[in-house]
């Protein structure tokens, strides 16, 4: 039996595999910061009147902490009151399950054709 050897891909499908790759890797990370459905806290819940470490709710060694860090309590307010927002929506749920659903049986699909030219080119029809 003849040792089995697979199709040679062209340096041109290559380089075009690779970028592809690189722009959905960069699109999968940067997209959701670019429309505003990731990231770091949202809002501040309950903005202090005053600006001071006091109010801000800190004691003395988290206050030297965060001057150690170059903050003064003007600066360090919206980073120490800020909250995340933990909603969401069902219908994004529901549109993520649909979307893993249809990537699996997508994948599912292309392994079989997959398989089935592999066994073909193997063993023939």
């Amino acid at each position: 039996m003849a040792h089995y050897q697979p199709p040679k891909q062209g340096k041109a499908s290559q380089l075009i595999d690779v970028v592809v790759l690189v722009v959905m890797t960069i699109g999968a990370l940067f997209v959701p910061l670019w429309l505003n459905m990731a990231g770091a806290a949202k809002s501040v819940t309950n903005p202090a009147t005053e600006a001071t470490w006091e109010a801000l709710g800190q004691n003395a060694a988290q206050a030297a902490k965060y001057e150690a860090l170059g903050y003064t309590p003007e600066t360090a307010h919206d980073l120490i009151l800020a909250r995340f927002d933990y909603s969401f929506s069902v219908a994004a749920l529901l549109t993520m399950v649909a979307v893993i659903l249809l990537y699996y049986f997508l994948i599912l699909r292309f392994s079989e054709v997959e398989y089935r030219e592999v066994i073909s080119e193997k063993f023939g029809e």
